[in-house]
């Protein structure tokens, strides 16, 4: 007897007659999550490679720092033992080789090959389908949509179901509502732009972690400004009368 979908059985558990809006909500993220995984299958599945092995190409090939087993298991929230098997079949297939860390010789550090390199760049790209039906939608739809993803991912992340991921909204360089009717209404200082919510980031390489991220994301929730307070510094961040925490590239001044 062939082996159903887990996705496929979330997909008929939680069918139209879901009673709650969250039921639907999870409905349709499943329906969504069934045509991903078959896209990544098929994708993957062309070039011999699983879409774990895929993954761990995009891992390796976006991360700024070195990366090993541990790390790629952490990532994408699997076991180290999988992670292995995966970086295992990646190495006899001469994509990625396994070097010993300098600082911790009984760990070892993954480095793509040439071919690996130009097959993480096509495990990078997204299904076209996707990306067509999201570019379908209008572009207020969109940026609400991402503004509830990234709400659920955060959610998600503080239960501990998901690794953390590198969002706008924990960043440091991230300020909150800093323009105030605007339709880029928040501010990335690392880019020194305006940027919107159909502009936030999941998994962005250049985030660096606020000290508060739970206070950035209140702030950023009720729809106020940050104002003159640098997160991350609690009350001896505090702009008091006339004076403005600089920002990163106004330190040097």
């Amino acid at each position: 007897m062939p082996r159903r979908d887990p996705i496929q059985d979330i997909v008929d558990r939680t069918g139209e007659s879901a009673g709650s809006d969250a039921a639907r909500v999870v409905a349709g993220l499943a329906k969504v999550a069934l045509v991903f995984r078959h896209a990544q299958w098929a994708a993957s599945g062309e070039r011999g490679l699983t879409p774990t092995q895929s993954q761990i190409l995009a891992i390796i090939a976006g991360s700024r720092e070195l990366v090993g087993v541990k790390a790629v298991a952490r990532h994408m929230a699997i076991t180290v033992g999988t992670a292995s098997e995966a970086v295992g079949a990646l190495v006899d297939k001469g994509l990625v080789t396994k070097r010993a860390d300098q600082s911790d010789g009984r760990a070892v550090v993954l480095t793509l090959t040439a071919r690996g390199t130009r097959e993480a760049a096509r495990a990078a790209a997204w299904p076209s389908a996707m990306v067509e039906a999201a570019e379908a939608m209008p572009e207020g739809e969109r940026a609400l949509l991402l503004r509830g993803l990234v709400g659920m991912v955060r959610t998600m992340q503080a239960c501990g179901m998901v690794p953390t991921a590198r969002m706008c909204v924990e960043c440091r360089y991230f300020r909150p509502n800093e323009h105030p009717g605007k339709a880029k209404p928040h501010h990335c200082r690392f880019i020194r732009a305006p940027i919107g919510d159909a502009d936030l980031r999941l998994d962005c390489a250049d985030m660096e972690r606020a000290e508060e991220p739970e206070r950035l994301w209140e702030v950023f929730v009720r729809g106020a400004p940050l104002e003159r307070e640098t997160p991350g510094q609690g009350g001896a961040g505090r702009a008091g009368p006339g004076r403005v925490i600089p920002r990163p590239e106004d330190e040097s001044v």
